[in-house]
């Protein structure tokens, strides 16, 4: 199929989901709205909670590489080097 078919079948289907909405009472039309609402929100929210997690995992494998780069290993005890003492001044 082309775009433009998919595109102008979508365009139909939402112009057939708005005659419908006309069609039906206030009472049913209050009652899909509200799921519709629902419905979007709970999609929105899975799309930032995916989001949040993929920059929670790339945040994380950023401070490791950090600390992969700014330490030393002894072991499985880690070293870093902002933990060493500065050389003692022999001057006083």
């Amino acid at each position: 199929m082309t775009f433009e078919r998919v595109l102008a079948a979508l365009v139909f289907a939402a112009c057939i989901a708005l005659l419908v909405r006309l069609a039906v009472g206030a009472r049913l039309r209050a009652r899909g709205d509200a799921e519709l609402r629902r419905a979007l929100r709970a999609a929105r929210g899975m799309a930032m909670s995916i989001r949040h997690r993929r920059e929670a995992a790339r945040a994380a494998d950023a401070a490791i590489k950090r600390a992969r780069e700014r330490g030393e290993w002894d072991g499985n005890v880690y070293k870093p080097k902002s933990f060493r003492k500065p050389p003692r001044d022999k001057m006083h």
